[in-house]
């Protein structure tokens, strides 16, 4: 099994949920720690490195230029990641329906990545400036998944239309997807953590 440099916060109920804290290019795992606690500030945190180093860089997978990603480094770290998650859930006691993704950039692309292939263990993900991950992935097994995307309506990188192309993928793996647009570029903002807070009540 791989490991990854991780951190582990547990949260101040037992039982309560956990969010899977996977941070954008040149991050590590202390680099989404405040967003997590302002997303929910009783929750456990799990937070992850990427194992990928570009020019020192931090990520989960390779990608051959801008806006190009390395597809067979994708599955090869999505499955990766998967295996770690299984160990991780049962080392921290987590249950598994109360694991929630919350991905920034590049990491919001791996959890993509991982629910497209089938191989999520989390059962709700937040998305935040995400990519299509995969040109093509085969047909997975329908499964019942919330999934909120916070995209920018003015980011260069992650751009809108890319957003919604990828938002019809999660649909057809079955999942309830909930796409919004802030009034914003690739930068997280205030409204992401508002929006994120009132959907888990939901």
């Amino acid at each position: 099994m791989t490991e990854f440099v991780h951190r582990f916060v547990p949260g101040s109920s037992s039982g309560g949920r956990t969010l899977l804290l996977l941070h954008g290019t040149g991050g590590d795992e202390n680099d989404l720690i405040p967003l997590g606690k302002a997303i929910d500030p009783n929750a456990g945190l799990l937070s992850l490195r990427g194992q990928v180093l570009e020019n020192g860089a931090p990520r989960f997978f390779r990608r051959l230029a801008e806006g190009v990603f390395d597809e067979e480094d994708v599955v090869r770290r999505s499955h990766e990641l998967a295996g770690f998650l299984e160990s991780a859930v049962q080392k921290y006691g987590i249950s598994g329906p109360d694991l929630i993704a919350v991905g920034y950039s590049n990491g919001a692309n791996i959890a993509a990545a991982m629910i497209l292939l089938g191989v999520a263990p989390f059962s709700r993900a937040i998305l935040l400036r995400a990519m299509v991950p995969l040109t093509n992935s085969d047909p997975v097994e329908p499964k019942a998944r919330r999934i909120l995307m916070l995209e920018g309506e003015a980011d260069p990188i992650a751009q809108p239309a890319q957003a919604k192309v990828l938002a019809t993928r999660l649909q057809a793996t079955g999942a309830r997807v909930d796409l919004l647009f802030q009034k914003s570029g690739h930068e997280l903002t205030g409204e992401d953590v508002a929006t994120s807070r009132q959907w888990l009540v939901k």
